[in-house]
């Protein structure tokens, strides 16, 4: 589900960016962004850098929640493609079946077959059609779910970092030119919600 993984990317893409414009959008009294020399986002007093960067791909393969839900939707999907290409090989033998017949098979014979077999295309198809939309509503749910999971976990993780600025970046969503590793959050976010969710699945 090579499009699912993309839309999950730009959904923890929007979480992060809430995340950053909910606390850090100045509507808080008194909250000023720090500034270093010349009005630019410097280092506090104790050296830290008020910018930090998670990456959405590792978090995507590393977090085991975000992994388990993707093989569930994975496993779906399969089961609908499989249980469609089952429904239209069973067509195609009744077709091979009914043709064995050769001559003796006559038009209002032929006419009443066909339009039987059109009918049960289409059932099938009707059925992986509904299939997909339930599997399409539950993915949305799932990554609404993993959207709430993260900026949950930011909130609190943040709490004592106190960013200003948290950036994401991955596959078709890496808009940084250059990255300073020392910056780099991701293994905390994913060791956190790794120990967050399992500690929640317990419950």
């Amino acid at each position: 589900m090579k499009n699912f993984s993309i839309v999950l990317n730009v959904v923890l893409l929007a979480a992060v960016g809430y995340l950053y414009y909910v606390n850090f959008s100045g509507k808080k009294p008194g909250k000023q962004p720090f500034e270093g020399s010349a009005g630019k986002p410097g280092k506090d007093s104790c050296g830290r850098s008020p910018i930090a960067y998670v990456e959405l791909d590792s978090l995507n393969a590393n977090i085991t929640y975000i992994k388990d839900r993707r093989k569930e939707l994975e496993a779906e999907q399969k089961s609908i493609e499989s249980d469609w290409e089952n429904g239209m090989k069973g067509l195609e033998a009744q077709k091979n079946e009914f043709l064995k017949k050769g001559a003796a098979i006559t038009q209002d014979e032929a006419q009443r077959f066909q339009d039987k077999l059109i009918a049960a295309q289409q059932q099938i198809d009707a059925r992986k059609q509904q299939l997909g939309q339930q599997l399409s509503e539950k993915s949305f749910k799932t990554m609404d779910g993993i959207q709430k999971k993260l900026k949950e976990f930011l909130e609190e993780y943040n709490k004592n970092k106190k960013y200003l600025y948290i950036f994401t970046c991955g596959s078709g969503l890496d808009y940084m030119v250059y990255k300073d590793t020392t910056l780099n959050i991701t293994n905390d976010v994913i060791r956190g919600m790794n120990e967050k969710l399992k500690a929640n699945a317990k419950l």
